[in-house]
């Protein structure tokens, strides 16, 4: 088996992936599925951090059109992103798998606070940190906080887990002609306007010369695969 490309990565995944076929909730199947590909990439050797979406839950910006401050349907969301990393945080343990979740809120009696000291002694010790609350703030998605914590704990990538396998010129769902980049600069993916992460973070990702691999979670081994470089996806770099 190859060696692993990175030792040490932030995952993000989104939560609407959480809800499996559904349009809501947590589907437990799938969230157990997950667990198994971040424990495999343990396995390797990986020190692993994820960061995960609140989407199936709540999302801030349509509890915001309903006419709720924007800052307060954000803390919403965050709040939502705890919910699943406890969720994700379970399915771990029950496999056998050291995990502990982190949030950038103060909640002591649901999880701890995220601090850079933390996440080190916890990966240094094997275990699957999950970084919850985004970064605290309102108007900052999980997508920048996932380039923002992986800047902050020195990982060598970020990989975006997906429902498809890398960037496209065009929706490839609705365009069959779309075509998949390979590799793209962080210059070109803000250029072009690329919608499979949002601006601020494919900006800090460049600041902080951190590589962003965009990969579809949907096939079981995904994560390893990427990891040892052999996986599809579109690496942002450089």
């Amino acid at each position: 088996m190859a060696e692993p490309i990175y030792r040490r990565v932030v995952i993000k995944l989104s939560g609407e992936y959480f809800a499996g076929s559904h349009s809501f909730g947590m589907d437990q199947p799938t969230i157990d599925r997950i667990a198994g590909d971040l424990i495999a990439a343990r396995q390797l050797g990986v020190e692993v951090a994820v960061v995960v979406g609140g989407g199936n839950l709540v999302r801030g910006v349509e509890i915001s059109s309903r006419g709720v401050s924007r800052p307060v349907g954000d803390t919403m969301g965050m709040l939502a992103t705890v919910m699943n990393c406890l969720a994700l945080e379970a399915a771990l343990e029950r496999k056998g798998q050291p995990a502990r979740t982190l949030s950038a809120f103060v909640m002591p009696e649901v999880c701890e606070l995220y601090t850079r000291s933390t996440a080190f002694r916890y990966l240094a010790e094997g275990r699957i940190i999950l970084l919850g609350g985004g970064t605290g703030n309102p108007f900052f998605t999980t997508d920048t906080t996932a380039v923002l914590r992986a800047a902050e704990i020195g990982a060598q990538a970020v990989l975006k887990a997906t429902n498809v396998d890398g960037v496209y010129n065009a929706d490839p769902k609705k365009d069959p002609s779309a075509k998949r980049f390979e590799r793209l600069t962080h210059s070109q993916a803000l250029e072009g306007g690329y919608k499979v992460m949002d601006a601020t973070a494919f900006a800090l990702a460049r600041e902080t010369s951190l590589p962003i691999i965009v990969f579809s979670i949907a096939e079981p081994g995904s994560v390893g695969a990427i990891l040892r470089g052999m996986g599809r996806g579109t690496v942002v770099a450089g």
